[in-house]
């Protein structure tokens, strides 16, 4: 099993959201970042457990978890000239972008702040952590898993 950090605005698609989809599972769509998006498409599979990450808002942080229900497929929405996503270079014959189904597990009781992840010293090597790094999707290794839950 591999793990993941996926990040979201709660003002466009928050935890809560996905808790009040049908059966708590969604599409993660909108993805247009090519690094990102290979790892949906290549190497994320069903079972993956990821943490929900809410960012740009005044407290950014893991919110809570969920997993990869459904392994990478074209994301259709990029076919949707009217749809926020849309490229008009993707194609249903030469899909650009990817998406996985995700499925909610649980929120936390409380937000494990940005702040908190950067100071506690064992997450030192997390890419989310890092300067710099501003990437949507991005993998979380299994000792950071873990030392992020005793955080919560």
């Amino acid at each position: 099993m591999n793990y993941w950090l996926m990040k979201s605005e709660p003002d466009v698609f928050g935890i809560d959201d996905l808790k009040k989809m049908k059966n708590k599972t969604e599409h993660w769509d909108g993805v247009r970042n090519y690094q990102a998006r290979n790892m949906m498409r290549d190497q994320m599979k069903k079972g993956d457990q990821v943490f929900f990450y809410h960012s740009n808002c005044k407290e950014p942080g893991i919110v809570g978890i969920m997993k990869v229900v459904r392994e990478g497929y074209p994301d259709f929405t990029a076919h949707e000239p009217n749809g926020k996503y849309y490229d008009p270079k993707s194609n249903s014959d030469n899909p650009r972008w990817y998406m996985v189904d995700v499925q909610y597990v649980r929120k936390f009781k409380h937000t494990i702040t940005l702040e908190e992840l950067k100071s506690h010293p064992d997450l030192e090597e997390m890419r989310l952590v890092r300067r710099g790094n501003r990437l949507s999707v991005m993998p979380v290794t299994a000792q950071q898993w873990k030392t992020i839950l005793t955080l919560e």
